[in-house]
């Protein structure tokens, strides 16, 4: 068999994105999966399934028109599981047909089966019927993540669960132990504490999310309390036990016991290494499964790159899709260029988080000397007419230069309005560019607008 130019382990959003690179570089190219359905973990039960469900979450629930026909209005009575998913199902369905097309109408391979290195070059693959070994110049580690295991926790898939097994529960319940104040954990606690859930979230930690803005953190974390979730944060999950009456207890180390319908156990995620046979290519991951790499995705193998959320922090979509990218680029000596600082973070907590560049507290501990504009949701036109009105948009600038140094917003549509910013900052354009632009109006973009009229009225 003629030998590959690129083999990619794994098909999510870091796998697709180096398989098509190197083909349009006119490479031969495919793609080993060891799942039925293409577009790993992001497609068939991470991001595409939570932020669908998010969707339906809010559409069902008439959660933004409360504020006009009352806190008692739902735009369906009885929301159910089978709702949630009946949304999710149909979106999943679609974009494995969007990936499937997009492969082919490149001539990317597809390769099912696991995945298994033999050597640097070469992989066994086997699967229900058969096996192979395939040869590749270069490869690509794209396997994404799974949820992390914790012999205290007994995850049964019912009523004690991970992440991925969220739309496999039999009902919606009345009470919700959330274990895990990260992203995912804090996205799920708002979309059932929206739904009328009543959520515990416990967290070791003394805050949520801590690596975004304390500000916008603390927005969300008012929000939530206001939606009456309880958050439980210092404190620790020493066992977790199912009790004979169906119910879930949740003993902490602080020696308080929490019971609840159901506990979803959302502490971090682990590496799917196991039966890669990583020794064999002369690569090793840490004990979550993590691979090391260089900045340009390369492992200790030269011809092998490891991208997406097997690689650690941060674990978005977004940014294993542009790994990907640039992994492939870097193996065929493509001039790519690619800047990690201007990653956009998208939150999808109720309402959103988005951020991009530095926080207050990265500024303070650096010595820099900056101010801040901010504008309310419920100051511009767009938020009243959206019912969107608890959302904030924070400028930071340089005192001295009015260069924007950083973008935070929380609110409704968040991930959308950064990319504003975004541009504004990776151009390193100053704060007075959003003064002197016109917005249409109304729309949620002119709190640009205000917000650096407010930060330059406070240098004066």
């Amino acid at each position: 068999m003629q030998p590959y130019d690129l083999i990619v382990i794994g098909s999510g959003p870091g796998g697709q994105r180096a398989a098509i690179q190197g083909a349009k570089a006119g490479k031969r190219a495919a793609i080993i999966e060891k799942q039925i359905a293409i577009g790993g973990a992001c497609i068939n039960s991470g991001t595409i399934p939570s932020k669908t469900m998010r969707e339906a979450v809010l559409h069902l629930s008439g959660f933004y028109d409360k504020s006009f026909y009352g806190s008692s209005y739902t735009g369906k009575d009885s929301i159910t599981m089978a709702d949630l998913n009946f949304r999710v199902q149909h979106v999943v369905e679609n974009e494995v047909g969007v990936i499937h097309d997009q492969l082919k109408r490149n001539g990317v391979e597809l390769i099912h089966g696991m995945a298994k290195f033999v050597d640097a070059n070469h992989i066994r693959v086997e699967n229900s019927n058969s096996y192979g070994e395939f040869e590749a110049k270069y490869v690509v580690i794209a396997t994404g993540t799974k949820p992390a295991v914790n012999s205290k926790v007994p995850i049964n898939g019912r009523n004690i669960i991970n992440s991925d097994q969220i739309l496999s529960m039999p009902q919606l319940p009345k009470t919700l132990i959330v274990v895990g104040g990260g992203v995912i954990g804090v996205e799920y606690a708002c979309m059932f504490a929206t739904l009328g859930v009543r959520v515990i979230i416990v967290e070791k930690r003394t805050r949520l999310l801590e690596f975004a803005d304390t500000e916008m953190v603390e927005a969300l974390t008012y929000h939530m309390r206001d939606q009456r979730a309880t958050l439980r944060l210092n404190e620790e999950v020493e066992s977790v036990e199912e009790l004979p009456d169906g119910k879930v207890a949740a003993n902490l180390v602080s020696k308080k016991r929490i019971n609840a319908d159901a506990l979803l156990y959302a502490v971090g995620r682990s590496g799917n290494v196991d039966g890669l046979n990583l020794a064999a290519a002369g690569i090793e991951s840490d004990d979550r499964g993590r691979i090391k790499v260089d900045e340009n995705y390369r492992t200790a193998q030269p011809n092998i790159f490891a991208v997406g959320d097997v690689i650690g922090f941060p674990s978005l979509a977004s940014v294993s899709m542009e790994q990907g990218r640039i992994a492939a680029a870097r193996a065929f000596n493509l001039d790519v260029h690619t800047d990690p600082a201007g990653y956009p973070y998208g939150i999808y907590t109720i309402p959103q988080i988005s951020f991009i560049g530095k926080t207050e507290e990265q500024l303070t501990d650096a010595d820099v000397p900056y101010e801040v504009g901010v504008a309310y949701y419920r100051e511009i036109a767009r938020g009243q007419i959206s019912g969107h009105t608890d959302g904030r948009l924070k400028l930071l600038f340089h005192r001295e230069t009015l260069e924007l140094l950083g973008v935070h917003i929380f609110g409704e549509d968040a991930a959308e309005l950064l990319h504003i910013g975004q541009a504004v900052f990776l151009l390193k354009g100053k704060i007075t560019y959003f003064v002197n632009t016109v917005f249409n109006y109304p729309t949620l973009a002119e709190c640009y607008k205000a917000a650096a009229f407010n930060g330059l009225n406070r240098l004066r």
